[in-house]
């Protein structure tokens, strides 16, 4: 099978669609909720069954059935029902990849009822589009392709969706939460939910203390502020960091530092190769808006601070920074380690940014 080309924008602005549509109370007869991002499947699925039927037809014209317990006949059957004492039914089919003869419902879905609305959650992997079922679910009804975010994605969305809630997010506990809790968006979204519910009542920004407090992350002994440490330098209160994930390996995993290292190195080295072009080769630098698309920062302010950054980094230094990262990427992971421990080459890898 061919590999998807949906990249996770692609995916946010479709649910952001299909949620509009289904809140103004406008269903498609198909649904086909896809892919390995099971939040949005998951959400999707249970806005349809809120939104579709009133709370006293749901004993009657709500089904939701399973994969691994039901067939593809069972389906059909249940579809082409009539409602009982209402003007539709849904059907619910979670977790359809383990349903057998999947293929089967084509049957139904090439001539589906109007009356009925079907919701078919297949998670971990996407259906086959050359399908005869994709293909009818495609032409009259509506089709999710649910893509996991890239890290450099999840801080946009993390920052929208707590907009969504009425509230803002800044940006030392935003890498907070990214690191902690890396790009898992079901587990995101719970946490903030249980976060959101736990502030003082008023509060608009959600800050690295409210972190501290809520989900047990250090304010002080993080990656945020390892970074910020050693791209100013200070090789005290980087050793500091190091020596407190040391103590608490299990919080503060060291390939998750390793990555947020090299990322914030890679941006240095991005600016620091476009001025080069600008002074050598008389290239245009970029404008602020396009040098936020290529390194992705969030706001102009994270720009600017990535800027001031960048300018006390030679290049040839961050070049021989990035090279190290990737022999720390390999030890972390077991490859000539010589059997250190992770606090241990965390501590090793510092001093040989800090001290060349």
């Amino acid at each position: 099978m061919a590999k998807s080309s949906a990249k996770f924008k692609d995916t946010t602005a479709e649910f952001e669609r299909l949620r509009s549509e289904i809140a103004a109370g406008r269903f498609a007869p198909l649904y086909l909720l896809m892919g390995e991002e099971s939040y949005f499947i998951d959400t999707l699925c249970d806005s349809i069954a809120a939104q579709a039927l009133r709370e006293e037809e749901r004993d009657f014209n709500l089904t939701t059935l399973y994969g691994r317990e039901a067939d593809a006949g069972q389906v059909v059957n249940l579809c082409r029902q009539l409602p009982m004492m209402g003007s539709r039914q849904v059907v619910l089919l979670k977790e359809a990849q383990q349903l057998r003869s999947l293929d089967k419902l084509a049957l139904y879905t090439a001539h589906p009822s109007p009356a009925t609305i079907l919701v078919v959650c297949h998670k971990e992997k996407n259906l086959d589009k050359r399908t005869q079922l994709y293909k009818s679910i495609a032409a009259a009804g509506a089709v999710l392709e649910s893509v996991r975010p890239r890290d450099y994605e999840i801080a946009g969305w993390l920052a929208q969706f707590v907009a969504s809630k009425g509230c803002a997010i800044d940006r030392k506990a935003l890498a907070m939460l990214t690191d902690h809790l890396g790009t898992d968006i079901a587990k995101i979204s719970n946490e903030l939910d249980k976060l959101l519910l736990s502030l003082p009542e008023g509060t608009r920004t959600i800050t690295d203390l409210h972190i501290e407090r809520n989900i047990g992350i250090s304010k002080d002994f993080n990656n945020f502020e390892l970074c910020k440490a050693v791209t100013s330098q200070n090789i005290e209160q980087a050793l500091r960091i190091a020596d407190h994930f040391a103590r608490n390996p299990k919080d503060n995993p060291l390939l998750v530092t390793i990555m947020t290292l090299f990322g914030q190195f890679r941006e240095i080295f991005r600016i620091n190769y476009l001025r080069w072009l600008s002074r050598r080769k008389g290239a245009a630098f970029p404008s602020d808006a396009e040098l936020m698309g290529i390194l992705k920062a969030g706001s102009p302010y994270v720009l600017n601070e990535i800027k001031q950054t960048a300018a006390r980094w030679d290049n040839r230094n961050v070049f021989r920074i990035l090279g190290l990262l990737r022999e720390y990427d390999a030890k972390s992971k077991g490859l000539n380690a010589g059997g250190a421990s992770d606090g241990e080459l965390l501590r090793e890898l510092l001093l040989k940014i800090l001290l060349p």
